[in-house]
């Protein structure tokens, strides 16, 4: 049930300020369909429904150590040979791997699951502590509420920046994660006044990503020493500062790319870049594209 509300949720109406988009369940034997809940859902659309899907995505279901049905997987690769983005939730990579879709390809699922699925399916290189992994065509994600981060990058990566970040605010989530993100923190986050200092001061750095913002400043404000601050910091969000930062900027840049016909120049600077030339390694580097492009893909902007 809380793959099905996740991916509702994104991809479910918004009101008039966001587009709608035309959202379906379907399943091999439509009707009363039971949850891990004790609810069953009715579920009206079969296998037929993927026959139009820009979209499909294998969500989670409790016998997925047994293959799915054969027009199940039949159904998977008609979709993706046909050109559709096929993407799976959790445990959901069970029946993409079982069709054949993740052979040779990178993975990923709930961790917990992640050993099974690489002996299971040996063609498949299982990556187990990413949040999700792009493959082009074919997009794999962890488990539980990891199906945001997927969905978002979803939105993201067809729609943009400003899409993915406003259905994020309508849901009150963060807009954007690495998908190599590590899925869980082996530490909890500290509690306490300093955690309540680290807070303040990503938020502080959030509003002036026009700045330097060196590791040193940033725990000067968190009354702390630098090396404790990386430790915190690691701890609380499960990545370093510089990457965080680096995420942060280029998530900042796309949404100006996509919004604004702000020369390239001066988006560089608004988000922390020394020039336009450093704004384009990077975003070449982590987007596989320069900005100059990635604004033609989203505007009418030369």
């Amino acid at each position: 049930m809380l793959a099905v509300g996740i991916v509702a949720e994104v991809f479910g109406p918004h009101g008039e300020t966001l587009p709608g988009f035309d959202f379906a369940l379907c399943t091999d034997r439509p009707g009363p369909v039971p949850t891990d809940l004790g609810v069953p859902l009715t579920i009206t659309h079969g296998l037929e429904r993927l026959a139009s899907a820009d979209l499909v995505i294998a969500l989670p279901w409790a016998g997925f150590r047994t293959p799915p049905a054969p027009a199940v997987l039949d159904a998977l690769s008609t979709a993706h040979e046909r050109g559709s983005l096929v993407a799976a939730h959790c445990v959901g990579a069970f029946a993409l791997a079982a069709a054949g879709l993740l052979d040779d390809r990178r993975a990923t699922t709930h961790w917990r699951f992640a050993e099974l699925l690489a002996r299971r399916h040996p063609k498949v290189t299982v990556e187990p502590d990413a949040l999700y992994i792009d493959e082009g065509r074919i997009i794999t994600g962890a488990g539980a509420a990891a199906g945001f981060d997927l969905c978002l990058h979803l939105l993201r990566r067809e729609y943009g920046a400003a899409m993915a970040n406003a259905v994020a605010r309508d849901v009150v989530l963060p807009s954007h994660r690495d998908g190599g993100q590590a899925q869980y923190l082996a530490a909890p986050v500290p509690e306490g006044c300093a955690d309540e200092r680290l807070a303040e001061v990503l938020a502080w750095a959030r509003q002036n990503l026009h700045e330097p913002l060196p590791v040193a400043e940033l725990a000067r404000r968190a009354l702390t020493s630098k090396r404790s601050f990386t430790r915190r910091f690691t701890a609380a969000t499960g990545t370093t500062p510089h990457a965080w930062l680096r995420s942060l900027r280029l998530s900042r840049a796309e949404e100006l790319l996509e919004t604004t016909d702000l020369p390239i120049e001066e988006i560089a600077h608004r988000v922390g870049y020394g020039s336009a030339a450093v704004l384009r390694e990077q975003f070449v580097r982590r987007r596989g594209v320069p900005p100059r492009s990635y604004r033609r893909s989203f505007t009418n902007t030369p």
